[in-house]
Order: structure tokens, then C-alpha cells, then sequence
């Protein structure tokens, strides 16, 4: 209770703080509009920096609020709405937001096919199993998929791979996820729609130009490979990093231990679970349990019921097994758990214990059921909720056994485990039959990271198809003057009328909270750039730095992107400084086009701390602590601004 106290003076202090500097503002600003714009502004910001509630929940809800300045602009003091409301909703039909659709649905794709899978096999065959090899290839390979689609889906197919790569290599995942999520963010850089920030820019150019001096060319947009020598240098400069200073800020901790022919070694390496094992008891007529229910039985003898049979047949999976089931005399359990705590319950308890699995052995065996590790990624609906909340072991077949949360393991055994509300991140490891596992790898709220299980392989049959609308998309985008939006459409919908993947996969693939909290934004972006705002802000910040050269204006420029991304949202980050990116550029005279694509570049840089989606996604498999991304992330983002600016400047004439 006291620490939630704290959390929420915290809250009101900043909220204070952004309520006197809003009215400050405001009696310093020269217009009415850009006094409400700069509310608007600090509103948005202090919703994403302190989370007061979900990003994509704070964008809308500044839409609606920005929609709603049509009807009080005369007690505001106003003219007119701050954005017109036949224009509220533009952002949901704009060329980046179905262009961002388009790249999951085409990402997801190429996945259905298991191009992955055979992916890793060829990063194992070639790079044998030093670190040395190893990380170039995972780490390169990752980065020139993401080039092409979101870098947390890119992130996300390959923690199952990097997982198949460690287990047989014996190098710990710590060693590899962070320069493999690493890469997949700068693989981002790349082309024109290897990350949101890119495919929103040349919008948000075409946008800007409209609010430009009469006597001022209109910025040209940028195609798809203009920034692939940026995106290139940045990639092999962090690969580099990697394989030269790995050793010194890499951990190696949590799958040291692993090997491919022992996952026991693991999991009780990672998760704290040591000598867990399953055995098949019969209540007694006598026996004390008859009566409780599975949740009671569990909650007192720290084991995990798995199975059930009451003679009304064999309940295993989903829907099989719900903690509020009762337990009968006669009934037979299938327990998971310690050697320690099974041979407790049977001594405490008038059970009989069978040597061997008898009605559940078929049912158990290695190829139907077992021990898997998954992961919480960003976005996942489950995200605050409990595995009691959810009834996990119900809906999804997962009787959880522990959770991995940087460095920090929550075990069954030790208790609380089903009540630790989820976190993005989270590794799991549960125990579950194969059908259910392959079924979760369809549900966007896990991360499958176990792969080496018997499961049906996807579509691999559907390779050629997918490989022909991915390379008749780029033909589009390369050599025609079609809209982004449509090239990448025709690939996305080429893939599903080719049985690809079924128009419900399609919707499915597509991060929705990612496409809401791109589209609500949009407006916000038009009423600074509209109300005049981003221009005097920039004639405050130049004011402020004084007479320096343009180089150093455009670092101060990427430092304050890199410094948003961390808070808030690359894609908020984005929206909110290319507006104000060009109107510094005019005030100094450099190319403004060049000071967008700085701000679009620069919020890729967010390897600090792990609030990006990519660094949250691989904390957990890792087991990284905050300490660990400050440690290696904090050399990175240094050495992104320093490539990333020579870089621009090499590639582009920014004065």
C-alpha cells in the first residue's frame, strides 16, 4: 500500500509540474492556438512518460479530445477546432497506417512458410558454435529481415530460433538475444518500411510541406532504399560491437547451463526448478483430499495437477483441468513437482503412488506432452493480469510452473507464482501437451520460444508463393510510381488469395494497439504543424543555442529524439519533432528533409532501458536486468549518434 502511495504522489507531483509549465507556456506564447497546441503536447507527453494509461488508450483519447475542440472552441477562446473534424480520422486511411499493415500481414507470411525454421538451420550449419560466428549470423540475418518488417516481429520469430541455436550450441541465450534485439531494431533503418517512424515520414514531409513559406521548394520524399547506406552502417557498426566487446558487456547468466540432450539442467538453472517430476496417485477411500478442490489441493501441497481422471474420463489441456474442479474418492491425479514435495504428499496422504504412469502414459508421453518456455511480448492482452485471472491452465492448457522476470525467478514451488500479475517479458515455463502449444503459436499474446517439440510444420508448401508476392511488392515499390500503401497491399493480399495464410491469420498478424496509436496520432501532428507551434518552438530552441554550426543543431536535434523514444513512443516521438525538425532546418537554413529523416532515424536509438518493444520482448528469455541494457545500451546509443550523423551527412547535403 505504501509503495502504491508513492507511485501515486509521484504521478500528481509530475502532473503538478506539467500544469504549471502548460500555463507558463501560455502566458508566453503568441497565439491563443499554440497556447491549447502546447497543452495538447505536454498532455500526450506526461500520458506516455508516466503510463498513466496504455499508449494507444492516450493517443485516442487525445484524438477525441482534439475532435472535441469543435464544439468548445468559443469557451476556449477559439476560432475554430484545433484539427477539423471531417479530418479527425484521416490517420486510419493514411498511407503509413495501411502500409504498417500491410508489412505485418506480409511478415506473417513469410513466417506460415517456415522460412524460420530453415533459417536457423542454416545459421547452425555455418556458424558452428563459437560466439564469434555465431552472432554475426543471428545478429545480420535478423537485421536484414527486419529491414523489411516491424523489428519486435522480426525480434519475435527468431527468440524461438536463437532458443534452437543455444540449445544445441551450448551458449547461454544471454549472449545472444541482446545483440540479436539489438540488431533487430537497427535493421529498422535499413529501408523505408523496416520500422513505423520511416513509413510515417514521408507522410508527415508531405504534411509539413503544406505549412511551408510561399518562396520554399516542397521537400521531396525519400524511397524505399535512400537510407539503406545509414541503416547498413549502423548494423555492421553494432554487429561489431558485439563481436569485439560482447565478452566485456555482454552477461552470461540464467542458459549457461543448457545443452540440447538436458533441458532439466536448464530450467532449474533459469527458473530454479531442480528435480521435478511426474508421478500418477490414486486417492483412497480414507484419504483427507477427498473433497478439496484442485486449487486447494495445489495451494497446500505445492504441486502441480496436470491430469485428472474420476472415471468420467481422462481431463488434460484445455479445458481439461480448472482449479475449481473436485476431487473424489478413486479419483487418479497426474502430479508434476519436486521429488521433495511428491514424496511429502504421498507419505501425508492415503494415496497410492504407481511406479510408472499407468492410465496417463500414453496421454504424457514425450511425444504429447511436456515442459515448454514461452514468453509475455508487448502488446499481449494478458499484460497486468494473474494466471488465476485468466484461468490459464482452462483456456490454454498451461499449468504454469514459474516465471523468469530479469534475473528474477517465481516458482510453484515457493508459491505466488499463479498470482504475480504478468509483465511484458515474462518467460514461462509450463507444462503442456503439444496440440495446445501449437495452437498458442497462432495467439498473439505468447511467444512460442520451445520449437524442438512433435508439431505439425506450417506451409512450407507455400514457400514459392510467398516468395513471389514478396519479391512482386518490392518490384512495385522499386520500379513504379505506385502509392506504398497499395504496392505493399498487393503482396499482403497476394499471400492470402495464394492460401498463404487465411484472411483471419491476416487480421491476426496486424498489432492492432500499433495501428490506433499511429493513426490517433496523426492529428496531433497536423494541429502543431497547423497552429503554427512547431515553428515557434524551433525559433525558441535556435534562440537558445545561439550561433553554432548546423552539425550541431542536428545532433542536439537526434539527442532530443533518442531522450523521447525513451519516454514515449517512437512512433509519438516522431510525430511530435519532425514538425519542429523542419522548422529548425528553415530557421538555419539546412535541408529540412534531412532534419526529418534525422528525428525518424534517431527514435530507433532506444537501447538504454528496455522500453522498447523488442528490448521488453527478450528481458525475460535472457534474463537481463535494467543494469545489463544501461551497461552495453548505453555505449550503443553513443555510438548510433555518432555513425548515424556521419552517416546522414555523408549520404545527404544537410546545409
Amino acid at each position: 500500500m505504501r509503495a502504491a502511495f508513492r507511485a501515486l504522489t509521484k504521478q500528481d507531483l509530475a502532473a503538478a509540474v506539467f500544469v504549471l509549465v502548460a500555463i507558463y507556456l501560455a502566458g508566453i506564447v503568441p497565439t491563443i492556438e499554440i497556447a491549447w497546441v502546447t497543452a495538447f503536447l505536454l498532455l500526450t507527453i506526461f500520458l506516455f512518460a508516466f503510463e498513466v494509461v496504455t499508449v494507444d488508450v492516450a493517443a485516442i483519447t487525445v484524438m477525441v479530445l482534439l475532435g472535441l475542440t469543435g464544439l468548445l472552441a468559443p469557451l476556449m477562446g477559439l476560432e475554430q477546432g484545433l484539427v477539423p473534424v471531417e479530418h479527425l480520422f484521416d490517420g486510419f486511411a493514411s498511407n503509413a497506417v495501411i502500409s504498417i499493415i500491410a508489412v505485418m500481414i506480409i511478415g506473417a507470411g513469410l513466417d506460415k512458410t517456415g522460412i524460420m525454421s530453415t533459417v536457423a538451420g542454416f545459421i547452425m550449419r555455418v556458424g558452428g558454435t563459437t560466439e564469434a560466428r555465431i552472432i554475426p549470423l543471428i545478429s545480420g540475418t535478423v537485421g536484414g529481415i527486419s529491414s523489411f518488417m516491424q523489428n519486435v516481429g522480426a525480434a519475435a520469430l527468431f527468440l524461438p530460433v536463437v532458443s534452437r541455436i543455444s540449445a544445441r550450441t551450448g551458449l547461454p541465450m544471454s549472449r545472444l538475444l541482446m545483440p540479436m534485439g539489438f540488431c533487430a531494431i537497427l535493421g529498422g533503418t535499413i529501408t523505408m518500411v523496416g520500422s513505423s517512424p520511416l513509413i510515417l515520414l514521408n507522410d508527415l514531409i508531405l504534411t509539413s510541406n503544406k505549412a511551408l513559406p510561399a518562396d520554399t521548394a516542397p521537400m521531396e520524399t525519400f524511397h524505399l532504399f535512400d537510407v539503406t547506406p545509414i541503416g547498413i552502417a549502423l548494423l555492421t557498426a553494432g554487429i561489431l560491437y558485439f563481436v569485439l566487446a560482447g565478452r566485456l558487456v555482454l552477461p552470461a547468466r540464467g542458459t549457461d547451463m543448457l545443452t540440447g540432450s538436458d533441458a532439466s539442467e536448464y530450467f532449474a538453472d533459469t527458473y530454479g526448478l531442480s528435480n521435478f517430476e511426474i508421478r500418477e496417485v490414486r486417492l483412497l477411500p480414507d484419504s483427507t483430499l477427498v473433497g478439496m478442490s484442485v486449487d486447494e489441493l495445489e495451494r497446500t501441497w505445492r504441486v502441480r495437477i496436470i491430469a485428472v481422471e474420476k472415471g468420467d474420463g481422462l481431463r488434460l489441456g484445455a479445458d481439461g483441468v480448472d482449479r475449481s474442479l473436485g476431487i473424489a474418492a478413486g479419483t487418479t491425479l497426474g502430479l508434476l513437482g519436486a521429488e521433495e514435495a511428491l514424496a511429502r504428499f504421498a507419505d501425508a496422504n492415503a494415496v497410492k503412488v504407481k511406479p510408472d504412469l499407468d492410465l496417463f502414459a500414453e496421454a504424457m508421453a514425450s511425444t504429447k506432452a511436456g515442459i515448454a518456455e514461452i514468453v509475455i511480448p508487448p502488446g499481449s492482452s494478458l499484460i497486468g493480469k494473474t494466471a488465476r485471472d485468466i484461468w490459464m491452465r482452462k483456456t490454454y492448457g498451461l499449468s504454469l510452473l514459474a516465471i523468469n522476470r530479469g534475473g528474477t525467478q517465481i516458482t510453484f514451488s515457493t508459491g505466488g507464482v499463479r498470482n504475480t500479475p504478468f509483465v511484458a517479458g515474462d518467460a514461462l515455463v509450463v507444462h503442456t501437451t503439444w496440440a495446445d502449444l501449437a495452437r498458442l503459436e497462432q495467439d498473439r499474446n505468447f511467444v512460442v520460444v520451445t520449437t524442438e517439440y512433435p508439431h505439425e510444420e506450417l506451409r512450407p508448401h507455400k514457400v514459392r508463393a510467398a516468395l513471389l508476392f514478396f519479391v512482386m511488392t518490392l518490384g512495385l515499390v522499386l520500379f513504379t510510381d505506385l502509392r506504398l500503401s497499395v504496392a505493399l497491399l498487393t503482396g499482403a493480399m497476394g499471400m492470402v488469395l495464394a492460401g498463404v495464410l487465411s484472411i483471419e491469420e491476416a487480421y491476426q498478424s496486424v498489432s492492432w494497439k500499433t495501428v490506433f496509436l499511429l493513426a490517433s496520432l496523426i492529428p496531433l501532428g497536423l494541429a502543431v504543424e497547423a497552429s503554427g507551434t512547431a515553428a515557434w518552438i524551433a525559433q525558441q530552441t535556435l534562440a537558445a543555442l545561439g550561433d553554432v554550426p548546423i552539425w550541431v543543431v542536428q545532433a542536439s536535434l537526434a539527442a532530443l529524439a533518442t531522450f523521447f523514444t525513451l519516454v514515449m513512443s517512437n512512433v509519438g516521438a516522431t510525430v511530435l519533432l519532425v514538425p519542429l525538425a523542419v522548422n529548425m532546418a528553415l530557421g538555419i537554413g539546412a535541408n529540412p528533409a534531412v532534419f526529418a529523416l534525422t528525428v525518424a532515424i534517431a527514435t530507433s536509438n532506444s537501447f538504454l532501458i528496455p522500453t522498447h518493444q523488442v528490448n521488453a520482448l527478450i528481458m525475460g528469455p535472457g534474463s537481463y536486468r535494467v543494469a545489463d541494457f544501461m551497461r552495453a545500451g548505453g555505449i550503443m546509443t553513443i555510438l548510433f549518434l555518432v555513425v548515424a550523423l556521419a552517416m546522414l551527412n555523408l549520404v545527404f547535403e544537410s546545409g
